[in-house]
């Protein structure tokens, strides 16, 4: 969903870089992504995070672990960064790029990244617009290409064809799953459901009643 602009949104991330890391400088940081973290820790990318709620929690739930939310729309990575800011000052180990995440292969090294999430994506139910989704052949090529081998793709979504395609299209690549790693309605599972952070969208689609899908991918 496109955010209406704010016309602070600008001047914040300028404000900030050292929080909100502009595409630019991600493709010259490949190798380098531990400098900007207080502590060298594994690292874990958010694909699409939206405004932050998810990736924000996590960061402070884990400490132990560096954490990155790359996100497409100005507006939308304005608001995760600053309300992350607002509540908890320079979080030392979260950080945002304002960039696009079909060029997650030219900001990353192989293996530099431990773990990506997929978190509620746009489902792009046209046939046409296929290749847009993030669960699409050429997207998973480039996630194996900065995770370790063996790395883990974690995906959840209200949306149950996008679930569908997306289990159809990591099999096809070669990525398979555990069946305690795998849940078609992920809230009525107590065991399952421990420790899950959730998203606006989880919230939102939670109240409406709606299952919410998810499974743990690895290559």
């Amino acid at each position: 969903m496109h955010l209406r602009s704010k016309p602070w949104a600008k001047g914040w991330l300028q404000d900030h870089p050292d929080i909100v890391i502009s595409q630019d400088k991600a493709e010259t940081m490949a190798g380098h992504w531990q400098d900007i973290f207080d502590k060298e820790q594994p690292i874990q990318l958010e694909i699409g995070s939206g405004k932050g709620q998810f990736i924000m929690n996590q960061a402070v739930a884990h400490p132990e672990i560096n954490f990155i939310g790359m996100e497409i729309q100005e507006t939308a990575v304005a608001i995760a960064a600053r309300k992350s800011f607002d509540q908890y000052g320079k979080l030392p180990n979260l950080r945002y790029i304002y960039g696009n995440g079909s060029g997650v292969d030219t900001y990353f090294n192989k293996g530099e990244v431990s773990k990506i999430y997929l978190n509620f994506s746009d489902p792009w139910p046209k046939t046409r617009h296929e290749r847009r989704r993030l669960t699409y052949k050429t997207f998973l090529q480039a996630y194996q290409q900065v995770l370790p081998d063996g790395g883990e793709v974690e995906f959840k979504t209200d949306n149950r064809h996008l679930f569908e395609y997306s289990l159809v299209s990591f099999m096809n690549f070669g990525m398979r799953w555990q069946p305690e790693d795998y849940s078609l309605d992920l809230h009525a599972d107590p065991d399952k459901v421990a420790g899950n952070i959730e998203t606006e969208y989880e919230q939102k689609f939670l109240a409406k009643g709606q299952p919410i899908y998810k499974v743990k991918a690895h290559f």
